[in-house]
This record gives C-alpha cells, structure tokens and sequence, in this order.
C-alpha cells in the first residue's frame, strides 16, 4: 500500500507521487508476508535457460526499491536490475540503495529508467529474465493488464507479480462498520480514473487469466499482511487511509467512519487490534514448449 494526500491503504493511480515515509514503514510487512514458495520454481526456470551473464531484472513500480532489496539475496548472480516508475525522486532514491550480494555472492547493479510502467511492449522486455512487480497489479485496468501480460509472452520473459490485494480484510475485534468500511474500499479500488476502470480486487484473477490464455504456467499463493501490536504504527496509517479512501467513495459514512477510525486508532495504541489484510501473489512462467529468454 502506498500513499499520497495523507498515507493511503493501497496504492492510489489518482496520485502523482508516493511518500518514502509510507515506502519505508511497509517494506517490511511487504517482504514478510511476500510467498517464498513462489522462488522455488523461478529459480528452476531461470536455471534451466541459463540466460547469458546472469539474470536482467525489470522492477515495475519500483518505489524506493524495496522489492530488489527482499528478491536480490535470494536469487543466483550476476544480476542487472532496471528499475522502472515515474517518479524520478523514488527512482533515484531506490537506485542508490543497496542491493545484493546475490545467493551465490555474485554482484547485483541497479539502474533507473523513468517511464510509464503500463506502455512496456514485448521489444523493450527483450533480453529481460523476470519481469517484478509489488504492490502494482491491483493499480491497473483489464487492458493494461492484458497488454503487460502479451509483453511477456512475446518476450518469452516470466512475471513475479507481488502483493495485489484480493479485497478481505479481517480485524479483531470486530465492529459493527467493518464490514461496510470494507464494502466501500472495495469500491473505492475499483473505481474509474482517468478514463480507466482500476481492477482492485479483481487484478490477480484477471492476470492469471490473461497470463494463462498466452501458455504461461500460473501459480499464485497468499501473501497477507498480519499486523498486530508489534506493526502499530503501520496499521494505525493504514487504518487511516483505508478509512479514508472509503468516505471519499461513500461521502455518506463520514459521520460514523470518523468515530469508527477513533475508536480503532485506540484500540491500536493500546497493541489490542489485530488486522490481516489478504493479498496473493503471482508467478507467470512462459510454458516450457519453446524455450526462455536469454
């Protein structure tokens, strides 16, 4: 979830930019709920086509990097990674960071490339490995989607696609408004934009359909937040803007959603709120009939 106006509960298309505050206080939520069972198969797939000098890596989205910092140890080197997002504060900030040493202690480099993340074609992806992305699916249309995933295809380049959220979120204890607070943010993520229809809750079924309608071998798995007293100040901005994306859905529950968010800001500072925010997460690898790129 990234964050714009104040700190928002999922990452906001109508924004221009994201806060590195709100970056840095997820990552490691982020990386402790991303599907570790997922790397097995893409190293196995990354070993068998063997690509040249090690693997290139684009990160879609990038933010501030945190994505390469979790996936960078965990796969074998040499790696080259490209950062990708349209905003060039996150971009040079994620390109400084530190990345690496790889699994097998080879070198890791980054390099920035500004840009729209929704226009890659299958030529620019030539010579790509993996294709990451976390936090971003749910941020796109249908279309998009669809396109990202005929990228792919015709570049022979597989997809690990992070942390789209499904639209359950359980908290304890319950409130009568929980579930009406999460009718509207629902709503809220799918909304129209821009001329675009967000998919929101709908983004991993889409893309494991499109993926899947190429050839690919789809596997997702969950990959929830579980926030509980020891991540107060991370639920306590989600809350916030999980809240506050619903009101500007349905202005008609501000009212009661702000003594709702309140009393759950209470409930949070005193470490007795426990929330799961469901997301999945998805691996898209070209069917093995012809081959990878390299």
């Amino acid at each position: 979830m990234k964050a714009e106006r104040h700190i928002n509960a999922e990452r906001d298309a109508d924004a221009p930019r994201y806060a590195p505050e709100w970056l840095a206080l997820r990552e490691a939520a982020d990386a402790a709920a991303r599907a570790p069972e997922l790397l097995d198969p893409l190293r196995a797939y990354l070993a068998a086509v063997a690509p040249s000098g090690g693997p290139v890596i684009r990160d879609l989205g990038c933010g501030t990097g945190a994505m390469g910092r979790w996936l960078s140890g965990r796969l074998p080197g040499p790696q080259r990674w490209i950062l990708h997002d349209q905003d060039p504060e996150l971009l040079a900030h994620a390109a400084a960071g530190a990345y690496g040493p790889a699994a097998d202690g080879g070198p890791v480099t980054a390099e920035a490339e500004q840009g729209d993340v929704t226009r890659l074609r299958a030529e620019e992806l030539a010579g790509t490995s993996l294709l990451t992305a976390s936090a971003l699916l749910d941020l796109l249309t249908a279309e998009e989607v669809d396109e990202l995933a005929e990228a792919c295809a015709g570049a022979r380049c597989p997809a690990l696609l992070t942390i789209s959220v499904l639209g359950r979120v359980e908290l304890d204890p319950a409130d009568p408004l929980d579930s009406e607070i999460a009718a509207a943010f629902d709503a809220h993520q799918r909304r129209v934009t821009g001329g675009r229809r967000l998919l929101g809750p709908d983004a991993v079924e889409v893309a494991a359909a499109a993926f899947a309608r190429r050839g690919a071998v789809v596997h997702t798995r969950p990959s929830p937040w579980r926030l509980g007293a020891d991540q107060a100040a991370l639920t306590a901005e989600w809350l916030r803007g999980w809240v506050g994306a619903a009101c500007e859905q349905r202005p008609d529950l501000t009212a009661h959603a702000q003594d709702y968010l309140r009393r759950r800001l209470d409930t949070c500072a005193a470490g007795g709120l426990r929330v799961v925010v469901h997301h999945d997460d998805l691996l898209a690898l070209p069917s093995p009939a012809a081959g990878g790129c390299r």
